[in-house]
C-alpha cells in the first residue's frame, strides 16, 4: 500500500489515484481550446494579417511582430504557474487562472483582428501570449496535480493529440474564413473559452492543507529560474523541448509563404495544400502518439523515444529543403508527423518524471513551458536571418537546413539525462 506524502505549501499530496476517462476527455478539450486559439494565428492567420498590413513584404511583419510575444511567453508561464501554486479561492487555485487566461486570450485576439498597424498588432499579440501562457501553465500544473505517474504517458499523448488536432482545425478554418479575418481570429478564441470552461467544471482542484507563504517579489523573480547545475536532468529536458519546438517553428511560421514563394503556388492553392499537408501530418501524428505513449509506459522508457523522434523530425525538415512540388511536401509532412507524434507522446511524461520537486509542480512546469512558448516568438526572427542568407529574401533551403541542425542538437541533449531510462 502506497504511503501518502505530507501536505506541502505549494501542492496537494502526490497523486496516487488513477484518473477517469472523463478527466482525460476534459484535459484534451482544454488543451485543444487553448492551442486552437493561440496557434491558429501563429501558423496561418497572422501571415494573412501580415499580407493585409504589408502586401509587399508580409514576412517582415511576421518576423517583427511574433518575437515580441516572447516577452509574454517568458513572463506568463513561470509567473502564472507560481501564482496558481499560491492561490487559495473557494473555486480552487488552478481554475481561476485557467479561466482568466483564456478570457484574456479572447480579448487579445479581438485586438489583433482590428489592428491596422504593425505597432498595434505587436502589442495585441503580446497580450495574447501573456494570456495563453497563463492558461497553458495552469493546465499542465493541474495535470501534475491530478494524474499519477503510471498514467502520465497517456496524458502526455492526449496533450499531443489535442494540440496538433487544434493546428489542423485552425488551418482548415483559415481555408474557409480567409476572406473574413475578424471571424478567423475570434472563432478559435470563443471555442477556447467554451472548452476550458468544460475542463474547469469537471475537474477537481483540491487545495493544499498548508497555507502558502506571503507574497514576495523575490519569490516571483525566482520562478524564472531552476538551477541547471543542481538539476541537470531538468535543464537537459528544457533544452530538448526548446530546440525541437524552435526547429518546428522555423518552418511552420513561414509554411504558407514557403508554399507561395518557394514552391510557387497561388494563394488559394497554397492554403489548400497546407491544409492537406497538415491533415496527413496529423493522421501520422495520431497513429504515432497512441502507440508510443502506451509503449513508453509499458517499457518504462522515455529517452530513446524522445531522442530518436527528435532526430527523425530533423530529417523531415531537411526533406522539405529538397521538395520540388506538393507531393514531396506531403511526404515530408508525414515524416514530420510520425516523428512529432512520438516526441510529444512521451516528452511531457519525461518532463514530469524529472521535475526538481514533484510536490511543487506549477513553478517548474512554468519554467519548462517557456521552452514550449518562447520558440513561437523567437523563431520568426532567426527565420528572417536565414531567409536572407545570400542576399535573397526567400532562402528556404537555408531556413530548413538550419532547422534540421537545431533538431539534431535537440536529440543529442536528451542522451545525458540520468533520472529516467
Amino acid at each position: 500500500m502506497a504511503t501518502e506524502l505530507p501536505a506541502h505549501p505549494y501542492t496537494t499530496d502526490t497523486p496516487i489515484k488513477r484518473v477517469s476517462n472523463l478527466y482525460f476527455l476534459g484535459l484534451g478539450l482544454a488543451q485543444f481550446g487553448i492551442f486552437i486559439a493561440i496557434l491558429s494565428p501563429v501558423f496561418i492567420s497572422m501571415q494573412l494579417k501580415a499580407q493585409e498590413i504589408n502586401p509587399t513584404d508580409p514576412a517582415s511583419v511576421v518576423g517583427s511582430v511574433l518575437p515580441i510575444g516572447a516577452l509574454g511567453a517568458l513572463i506568463g508561464n513561470p509567473v502564472f504557474g507560481a501564482l496558481s501554486d499560491a492561490t487559495r479561492t473557494r473555486w480552487g487555485r488552478r481554475k481561476p487562472w485557467l479561466l482568466a487566461g483564456i478570457l484574456g486570450l479572447l480579448g487579445g485576439l479581438f485586438w489583433v483582428s482590428v489592428s491596422s498597424s504593425v505597432l498595434e498588432l505587436t502589442f495585441a499579440w503580446l497580450i495574447c501570449q501573456l494570456a495563453s501562457n497563463a492558461a497553458s501553465a495552469t493546465l499542465i500544473a493541474s495535470f501534475a496535480d491530478n494524474v499519477p505517474e503510471n498514467q502520465r504517458g497517456r496524458g502526455s499523448s492526449i496533450f499531443a493529440l489535442a494540440q496538433n488536432v487544434s493546428i489542423l482545425a485552425g488551418i482548415y478554418g483559415a481555408v474557409l474564413l480567409a476572406d473574413n479575418l475578424p471571424v478567423l481570429f475570434l472563432l478559435p478564441g470563443i471555442i477556447g473559452v467554451v472548452l476550458v470552461a468544460i475542463y474547469v467544471f469537471i475537474t477537481p482542484d483540491k487545495l493544499p492543507e498548508v497555507e502558502p507563504r506571503k507574497f514576495s517579489f523575490v519569490r516571483i523573480i525566482s520562478t524564472f529560474w531552476t538551477n541547471p547545475i543542481k538539476h541537470p536532468d531538468f535543464a537537459l529536458a528544457w533544452w530538448s523541448r526548446f530546440l525541437i519546438i524552435f526547429a518546428s517553428m522555423l518552418f511552420t511560421t513561414y509554411r504558407y509563404l514557403y508554399m507561395t514563394d518557394h514552391l510557387g503556388l497561388d494563394s488559394d492553392v497554397a492554403l489548400t495544400a497546407v491544409a492537406n499537408g497538415v491533415l496527413f501530418y496529423t493522421i501520422a501524428l495520431m497513429i504515432a502518439t497512441v502507440v508510443s505513449g502506451w509503449l513508453s509506459d509499458r517499457l518504462g522508457r522515455r529517452k530513446a523515444f524522445v531522442a530518436g523522434s527528435t532526430l527523425l523530425f530533423g530529417v523531415g525538415l531537411v526533406m522539405l529543403a529538397f521538395a520540388d512540388g506538393v507531393g514531396a511536401f506531403y511526404i515530408a509532412e508525414v515524416v514530420l508527423g510520425l516523428a512529432y507524434g512520438v516526441y510529444t507522446a512521451v516528452d511531457t511524461a519525461l518532463v514530469v518524471d524529472v521535475l526538481p520537486d514533484p510536490e511543487k509542480p506549477g513553478k517548474d512546469l512554468g519554467v519548462i513551458n517557456i521552452a514550449n512558448s518562447l520558440p513561437q516568438s523567437l523563431a520568426p526572427a532567426l527565420g528572417l536571418v536565414l531567409l536572407g542568407i545570400g542576399g535573397a529574401t526567400g532562402n528556404y533551403v537555408a531556413l530548413l537546413w538550419g532547422a534540421g541542425a537545431i533538431a539534431l542538437i535537440g536529440a543529442i541533449v536528451v542522451l545525458p539525462i540520468r533520472g529516467v531510462r
